[in-house]
């Protein structure tokens, strides 16, 4: 490894004079590290001359080999030497208003339970928030995310179902299939982005979107699955939202041979080379727990 750091600084600065520089070491020693590498691959690396030093074509090809796995080998050994300190300081998280009170929270009080010196600072919004700007250590975000410069770690995956009330069922019929949805009555959701009456679903390996209607429309989550537990009509959503109803027989799950892909649940970093220790740890909770969770 220190012969690899000499051989790249070299090559980057130009001559082994500023490789010194760089580095903090003496030209003899540089000199000498350069050599030993070169014996022990057994090819000429670095062309010498007074005022510099140039990759030979072997040279070049080995800097393009090792350069990406050097940066990765030192990442590591950052990461793994991080992990020894004892993360304190504060923490602040942003994640969506449900989900975050029901999984995020409960995984900080653990983690704070663990580690005495960690403070939490807790954003809850279902808005987008800006990890960098907003100076977050990481957001919690349950969907696909856009191609960007920031890190992300996949902490799971969420169903998409669609649930009534069995005395619902038994008034008005199970669908076997998406489109008899059209034969009953659906509970609407109002979203920030509109109407939500078009629900998602896997057909013969394909995604479909099949068009719903019903008498019924809410903007509140609570006031969706109320609706299904009393009768109203069908609703769609994410399974962990219903999850202690079903475990009540108060909503059952129908057409689950055809449910949408999952949605991913991601944590997103800022575009830093290693997360700190309170960061990476916490996540590692966070994602254990998460495997434990019927979503």
């Amino acid at each position: 490894m220190e012969e690899i750091e000499v051989f790249l600084a070299v090559v980057e600065a130009g001559s082994q004079t500023a490789a010194a520089r760089r580095l903090g070491r003496s030209l003899q020693s540089v000199n000498r590290a350069l050599s030993a590498l070169e014996r022990s691959v057994g090819v000429e690396l670095v062309r010498r001359t007074t005022r510099q030093s140039v990759a030979t074509e072997a040279g070049l090809a080995f800097y393009r080999r090792v350069k990406p796995a050097f940066a990765e080998i030192s990442e590591a050994r950052l990461e793994a030497a991080n992990r020894r300190v004892e993360p304190s300081g504060l923490l602040r998280v942003a994640a969506p208003i449900q989900f975050g009170a029901t999984h995020v929270v409960p995984a900080i009080a653990e983690f704070m339970a663990r580690f005495p010196q960690i403070e939490a600072d807790v954003n809850m919004s279902d808005r987008p928030v800006d990890v960098v700007g907003d100076g977050f250590d990481l957001a919690v975000r349950i969907r696909e995310l856009p191609d960007s410069s920031l890190k992300t770690r996949r902490l799971g995956e969420l169903r998409t179902v669609v649930y009534g009330a069995p005395d619902y069922f038994e008034r008005h019929g199970r669908p076997r299939q998406p489109g008899d949805l059209a034969d009953h009555q659906c509970i609407l959701r109002r979203t920030a982005q509109g109407e939500a009456d078009v629900w998602r679903f896997r057909i013969d390996g394909r995604l479909t979107t099949v068009q719903v209607n019903g008498r019924f429309r809410t903007d509140s989550t609570t006031a969706a699955h109320a609706a299904a537990r009393h009768g109203i009509g069908v609703g769609y959503g994410p399974f962990w939202q219903i999850r202690d109803l079903v475990d009540q027989e108060a909503l059952e799950i129908v057409l689950a041979d055809f449910e949408a892909p999952r949605t991913p649940v991601r944590a997103v970093f800022p575009p830093s080379a290693i997360p700190p220790a309170k960061t990476h740890l916490f996540v590692d909770l966070l994602a254990e727990r998460l495997k434990l969770e019927r979503l």
